[in-house]
């Protein structure tokens, strides 16, 4: 087990952890780099929390003013009892971001985070300079990868454990090495909490009911009325699906482009940090 952890990620790194009241939601914040720089706002899987982005904070707020957020139901944000859509995920963010003044914003979610990332852009054009779309796009998934997933995540919050949470974690990246001991502990002080049994239930019914698929899903109609700049960045190893669907979206999408990383599974922004790093700060400034 390798010993890199979230404070060796963030060395020499200037940020802070803060909640913000976005529209009565108490959400969690990591915040990086000055205020008056172009915003960049990093958004976690489902299950996930603003730990995801640790080794991206720094290198972004050279560049960016930088959050990571914990999005409503999930890590130490507020978990109404609620219906979790991708609408209502794209409402917290609006919420969020009218909460800290912030007018306009570059977007980067992964896996649910990528899909937020979509239909934020669909409802708040004006809201958005670019967006990225990692690893995940607000698609139909395959049968067996929604079983899959959704038989971990459920594993890990019913019966949390470091076995559980671990397991759950490592279904993320190529290399199981890449799970670190404070991850785990991370996700397990998250997943231990009474009420996210419920919580859990509700975040995947938009996976698991077939009517949660067809309210969330984007087809090929959706993302052509996307005008903001989109990158695609997939990986070789992405356990929901392969290169050829990252493919297809760009080429739905009148403005993007696709990249493709190796030797990464599901998250390539802890899993390679370097290469993600430069691919995604390179869009984002345009070079």
């Amino acid at each position: 087990m390798t010993a890199a952890s979230v404070w060796t990620d963030l060395q020499n790194v200037e940020f802070s952890q803060r909640w913000v009241d976005a529209g009565g939601v108490r959400t969690r914040v990591l915040e990086a780099g000055e205020k008056h720089k172009p915003t960049v706002i990093f958004i976690h899987g489902t299950g996930g929390h603003a730990e995801a982005y640790t080794r991206n904070l720094g290198p972004h707020a050279e560049h960016f003013h930088t959050y990571s957020i914990d999005m409503i139901g999930h890590g130490f944000t507020d978990k109404p009892d609620q219906r979790y859509d991708f609408t209502d995920y794209a409402e917290h963010l609006r919420a969020f971001m009218d909460a800290e003044g912030i007018e306009r914003a570059s977007i980067s979610g992964e896996s649910m985070g990528a899909g937020i990332a979509a239909w934020f852009t669909l409802l708040h054009p004006d809201r958005v300079d670019k967006i990225v779309l990692n690893t995940g796009a607000a698609l139909r998934l395959e049968d067996d990868v929604i079983k899959r997933m959704a038989t971990l995540t459920m594993n890990a919050v019913q019966n949390a454990s470091e076995e559980s949470v671990r397991k759950r974690l490592e279904w993320l990246v190529h290399d199981p090495s890449d799970v670190t001991e404070d991850l785990v502990a991370t996700r397990l002080a998250i997943y231990e909490n009474p009420e996210y049994v419920t919580r859990m239930t509700n975040i995947l019914e938009r996976h698991t009911d077939p009517n949660g698929q067809d309210r969330n899903c984007l087809v090929e109609k959706d993302w052509a009325k996307i005008e903001a700049p989109v990158l695609v960045l997939w990986t070789d190893h992405d356990p929901t699906a392969p290169p050829e669907v990252g493919k297809q979206i760009a080429e739905w999408i009148p403005n993007s482009q696709f990249a493709l990383m190796t030797d990464a599974g599901h998250w390539p922004q802890f899993e390679d940090p370097d290469t993600f790093n430069r691919i995604h700060i390179d869009f984002l400034l345009g070079k």
